[in-house]
């Protein structure tokens, strides 16, 4: 039988406002489909990897506080077993520098600045060029942490940079998108490059720091893609193809908005960790499995499902 991995993190690590709802639907229908499936934390050292045939990342979302530790466990597992998304994509795409990538690839993205040190960051606050409002947040991050929307002139911007580089971090300077603060980001599901369903998030971080409500809490309400926003994710997933010399992604979440001085950019493309939000799109779940199970029987024609 069949044996396909959830890869989660540990329950600790979820919230009642942030829980993961994704995990249990697909292990759920992949027992349905006749597959041996099950969660399995990231962090747990007693799974022999070995015995999976493939593992499927969900929500591994404490990554972000353990890089090194979740560095080695991909290395760990994809010599194991298959990983999917694979670790070399995992490990191009944990890191914003990637952003830069696909902006010389021709992807529009929003204006940013990237700083090792303490002094860049003062004079990427100070310059006359600035927005008024800027977002403050590391290269390696998950879940809003360490991140803050703050008046350039707010002495908690430059705060929260040096928290970043004294944990040893890149720090990202990028100005206020307005439409972003009004909730109007927009996260573009697929999988194996199609499109499934789109949902919109709400706002997060409230102005002076912090996030809005106190704590990590998305809204969010699904919504329609136009063929614009569905060709804007395809070419987000080519570009992505052309720069890592990888095939087309099982599945990501390509998340935009559309602003009335930069146009339309990609704020992230989530290639490892995206919530799909299947308890508001039910059916993409069976599409899911769909596209896990095509991936097994396209390396393992022979195996009985």
């Amino acid at each position: 039988m069949t044996r396909i991995g959830i890869v989660t993190t540990s329950p600790g690590a979820f919230t009642s406002t942030d829980p993961d709802r994704d995990c249990a639907p697909l292990v759920a229908a992949l027992r349905d489909r006749g597959v041996e499936a099950a969660s399995l934390d990231w962090h747990d050292a007693s799974v022999d990897w070995a015995s999976w045939d493939l593992a499927v990342l969900r929500s591994p979302w404490d990554y972000a506080q353990h890089p090194a530790e979740f560095a080695a466990w991909l290395e760990h597992a994809g010599t194991r077993t298959r990983v999917l998304n694979e670790p070399e994509l995992i490990r191009w795409n944990m890191d914003k520098h990637y952003l830069l990538e696909l902006e010389a690839a021709g992807i529009p993205v929003i204006p940013t600045s990237y700083h090792r040190t303490l002094d860049p960051v003062r004079d990427a606050l100070a310059a006359p060029t600035q927005a008024a409002h800027v977002v403050v947040k590391p290269a390696v991050g998950a879940g809003s942490q360490r991140t803050g929307l703050f008046a350039r002139e707010d002495p908690a911007a430059l705060a929260l940079a040096r928290q970043i580089l004294d944990a040893g971090g890149t720090v990202m300077v990028q100005p206020e998108v307005p439409e972003l603060s009004d909730g109007l980001e927009k996260a573009v599901y697929t999988l194996d490059g199609r499109f499934t369903h789109a949902v919109a998030k709400g706002a997060l971080l409230a102005r002076g720091g912090g996030l809005r409500g106190g704590q990590y809490q998305e809204n969010p309400q699904l919504v329609g893609a136009s063929a614009d926003e569905q060709a804007f994710a395809e070419r987000v997933l080519a570009a992505v193809a052309e720069v890592t010399g990888l095939g087309t992604p099982l599945y990501g979440r390509i998340d935009l908005v559309d602003s009335a001085e930069h146009g339309r950019v990609l704020i992230e493309a989530e290639l490892f960790e995206p919530t799909y939000n299947l308890h508001l799109a039910p059916e993409v779940t069976e599409l899911f499995v769909g596209a896990i199970l095509g991936r097994v029987r396209a390396t393992e024609p022979e195996r009985s499902l």
